[in-house]
């Protein structure tokens, strides 16, 4: 979202999204709240998730992308006997069954569903469906038969089992995967139905809730009753580079990266650091200056050539200062 007024506002701030708003709705009382021109999120939690949001804020925007793609964790409780419209407690009851399954039942179906899966989205999902919502459709009454897609699913690993009704999961995963949709398939794997009761994302690439702040800690409330504008905002931001944190870093010189950033290609052979072995093999780099990230580069036929390159003022700025 970006606003025609507001203050020239950059980085990324992790919240603790509580239940009950949706991802778009945080991110839009945070851009008022701190007067900020233009904001996004990295990755839709539904309004019953709760856990890391992270929101990026101007040029941080750039890179939401990157978190996307990301690898995510996930915390969540099955609850047993009952399958839901919406795949989760807010839907309605679509059919019941009496069968618990065992912990050693559990854990037996649990690796057919990792890995490189087709998954079939819950009706109720902000999916596109000749140009209509797929949970627009289904509200009118119309759900719509939805393909499964590709998933990437790292990990699922059975943690606790409060009662028989109830089973607690964590899982790792890829982007795209509906944690309604697994809850859902390893209820019927276990042959029984279910829906997901309880869900919390405790990472989103190299964020995790140790980054996040809550609503109360952010004084959210506060700050959007006052008009004084001027004032600091309640925490610092994270620089816009660190979404890129997992992917490898290549060290060029101010030079070289003054040529990226005006959009020439480098040769890998002219590089005056060293150049990792198969450095071509890697689908992105990492570019840094002096320890400062300039942006994403791909290289390729003995170039190196950029991707997405961060405005810095390394090159453009009022401290032009020379690392190399």
């Amino acid at each position: 979202m970006a606003r025609k007024r507001g203050k020239d506002i950059h980085g990324w701030l992790i919240l603790d999204k509580p239940l009950g708003p949706s991802s778009t709705t945080m991110v839009n009382r945070l851009l008022r709240a701190f007067d900020g021109r233009k904001a996004g999120h990295g990755g839709t939690l539904d309004p019953l998730a709760s856990g890391v949001l992270p929101i990026a804020f101007g040029k941080a925007t750039s890179t939401i992308p990157y978190i996307m793609d990301a690898t995510k964790r996930y915390r969540f409780a099955l609850s047993f006997g009952e399958s839901r419209t919406t795949d989760d407690r807010e839907g309605e009851v679509l059919a019941t069954s009496e069968v618990r399954p065992s912990d050693d039942e559990i854990r037996a179906v649990l690796p057919a569903l990792c890995g490189n899966v087709m998954q079939v989205p819950p009706v109720f999902s902000a999916l596109r469906v000749g140009g209509q919502r797929a949970y627009d459709l289904a509200r009118a009454g119309r759900p719509p038969d939805l393909p499964p897609r590709p998933a990437r699913i790292d990990s699922i690993t059975l943690v606790e089992r409060p009662d028989a009704d109830t089973a607690v999961f964590e899982v790792q995963s890829g982007k795209g995967v509906y944690m309604r949709s697994l809850a859902r398939d390893i209820a019927l794997a276990c042959g029984t139905v279910g829906h997901i009761s309880v869900l919390r994302r405790t990472k989103c690439g190299p964020f995790d809730l140790s980054h996040s702040h809550t609503v109360e800690q952010l004084r959210l409330d506060k700050l959007e009753e006052t008009r004084d504008k001027a004032c600091a905002l309640p925490v610092s931001l994270l620089d816009a580079a660190t979404a890129l944190v997992d992917i490898p870093a290549l060290a060029v010189t101010r030079a070289e990266g003054k040529s990226l950033i005006c959009g020439q290609a480098v040769m890998l052979a002219h590089l005056e650091g060293s150049v990792p072995e198969g450095v071509e093999d890697v689908p992105l780099w990492r570019v840094t200056v002096g320890g400062h990230v300039i942006g994403l580069c791909r290289a390729a036929e003995g170039r190196l050539r950029a991707v997405r390159m961060l405005e810095n003022h390394l090159f453009f700025g009022e401290q032009d200062v020379d690392y190399s």
